[in-house]
């Protein structure tokens, strides 16, 4: 099959792409097939899986002391059916019973996040390296830099977390007031939901900008952050509303994987995240490749 976009050699990418959209689309998926993005993205998803539970407790438990535990677990409520739909409730709850036994945060557990979430990004920036191997060629990271970048990440998603739980009490409140127009109290609770709402948007989008912006070795234009950033986010919530539909009105799974029911769920969902945020990375890599030929 011939390349459309040997003949635009010299022209700007994006005048590329607006002009054989759906080349680029073929161009994206060539390449993230022939990366063995599917694998990758499993791998990925199971260290997540390893990992998520005891980073949640031991977020809990450390911001605890600075906000009440309710309000972190309704918050964590809320965000985690973005991760994982349908079952958000089912992760909590082995959370709450973990804290309600009063057990205290060890070693162990310290270490089980530890180990499992550098296996998690260690997977992610090998899976990085593969979709910009254009970029390695030319530039190596500092061993010590990919060993600390995973923890320095945790630490600012827990201080992200922080900031959200007191905006979302904040928001809460705004749910019993009204304001008084022509004549009429209308409350501001459609308000405070949409509200709501578009901050896990933007939480949602700043994550996966990040991600793009220090995973990848090399320089990544903010721009392309962004826009990988946020389509990354839009398509996950399309297919997080039709898998919460899918999973609350048709499927089975309880009655085929019983107890294992959210282990399976919730690895097929960090999954399919995981090839979301492989493509996304997949999209800026072909439209950089674009641009070397480009004029300066």
């Amino acid at each position: 099959m011939i390349d459309p976009f040997i003949a635009l050699r010299g022209e700007p990418p994006a005048l590329q792409v607006l002009k054989h959209p759906l080349g680029f689309v073929f161009r994206v998926l060539r390449g993230f097939s022939t990366n063995q993005g599917l694998l990758l993205a499993g791998a990925i998803a199971y260290y997540a899986l390893l990992s998520v539970v005891p980073l949640l407790i031991l977020t809990v438990f450390l911001l605890s002391n600075l906000v009440s535990q309710a309000e972190l677990l309704g918050v964590l409520g809320r965000y985690l059916e973005w991760l994982v739909p349908s079952q958000s409730q089912a992760v909590l709850g082995d959370v709450s019973r973990f804290l309600q036994n009063g057990i205290g945060i060890g070693a162990l557990l310290l270490l089980t996040m530890l180990f499992f979430s550098s296996l998690a990004f260690s997977g992610l920036e090998k899976a990085m390296a593969i979709i910009f191997a254009h970029r390695g060629r030319q530039k190596k990271r500092h061993f010590l830099v990919s060993a600390v970048l995973p923890y320095c990440f945790v630490f600012v998603l827990g201080i992200a977390l922080l900031v959200v739980t007191f905006a979302s009490a904040s928001l809460q409140a705004m749910e019993h007031e009204s304001v008084h127009f022509l004549g009429t109290d209308w409350s501001l609770r459609g308000v405070s939901g949409l509200l709501f709402y578009l901050l896990g948007l933007a939480m949602e989008t700043a994550v996966l900008t990040s991600l793009y912006l220090i995973i990848p070795v090399g320089r990544t234009s903010l721009s392309h952050a962004l826009i990988g950033g946020f389509s990354a986010a839009l398509l996950w919530e399309a297919l997080r509303h039709v898998l919460v539909w899918y999973l609350t009105s048709l499927s089975r799974v309880s009655v085929v994987y019983g107890s294992l029911t959210t282990a399976v769920v919730a690895l097929f969902c960090m999954e399919l995240a995981a090839t979301l945020l492989l493509l996304g990375a997949q999209v800026i890599a072909e439209y950089e490749l674009l641009g070397d030929n480009a004029p300066a």
